[in-house]
């Protein structure tokens, strides 16, 4: 079951892109540093400082030192296509969004096993160039994404017993079996984890479906030279 994207028509996009378009003008004309254009989505901008700042965000809450190459921008200006597609969906179907503070605890026990120390946390955005806010609307993100998924994809989703037992048969159970010789492997004890997985797999299935869809149906401009 698709869900056809809303398009604004190509007039307000124009003249959106447009009046962006004399601001930047005018921003260079006086001197100042301006943010440069990397991808238009629509009738939206994704610019050079926010992929930057996903590139960041993503690095912190991962772990690992930001890459700030070509190919780490062209990946996560992909990222944020996908996210201003999505975005789009959610307010013109008005889907469920969560609440900022439903992120609180998910936020507390990342620093409690990270960042024990509020001074390390702070030391740590600071590093990383960040703020405690980017972290939060990233975190708030990821359950916004999950949630869409969740509620768009999954009443749809209908797995059979014969899927689940064909799992158990050729996956699961041998699994279970090489890992711990002589175990009973019964599938009652694992059926609910199997439905979960199958759900899961088909529910990626549509949402990659639905992707490709409202990238055929939406205009997207990729600005190579604002990913070098």
């Amino acid at each position: 079951m698709k869900r056809k994207i809303q398009l604004r028509s190509a007039a307000p996009i124009g003249m959106a892109l447009l009046a962006l378009a004399a601001t930047l003008a005018a921003t260079l004309a006086s001197g100042a540093i301006i943010d440069r254009i990397a991808v238009t989505v629509g009738n939206r901008v994704i610019t050079s400082s926010d992929i930057e700042r996903e590139i960041r965000v993503t690095a912190f809450l991962n772990g690992q030192s930001p890459d700030l190459s070509p190919a780490s921008k062209r990946a996560a200006a992909e990222r944020m296509v996908e996210q201003r597609l999505v975005r789009h969906e959610l307010e013109t179907s008005r889907y469920p969004v969560p609440q900022s503070a439903e992120i609180e605890p998910t936020l507390a026990a990342f620093e409690h096993r990270y960042y024990p120390a509020n001074a390390d946390y702070r030391r740590a955005l600071a590093q990383y160039r960040i703020g405690d806010q980017d972290v939060r609307d990233a975190l708030l993100w990821q359950r916004t994404l999950l949630q869409f998924v969740d509620v768009r994809f999954r009443p749809a989703v209908q797995i059979t017993s014969e899927e689940i037992q064909n799992y158990f048969d050729t996956v699961l159970a041998p699994r279970v079996r090489a890992a711990e010789p002589g175990k009973a492997v019964l599938i009652d004890d694992y059926r609910d984890q199997i439905e979960d997985t199958l759900a899961g797999q088909r529910e990626d299935r549509e949402m990659d479906n639905w992707m490709r869809e409202a990238r055929r149906q939406t205009p997207i401009v990729y600005h190579d030279e604002a990913l070098q």
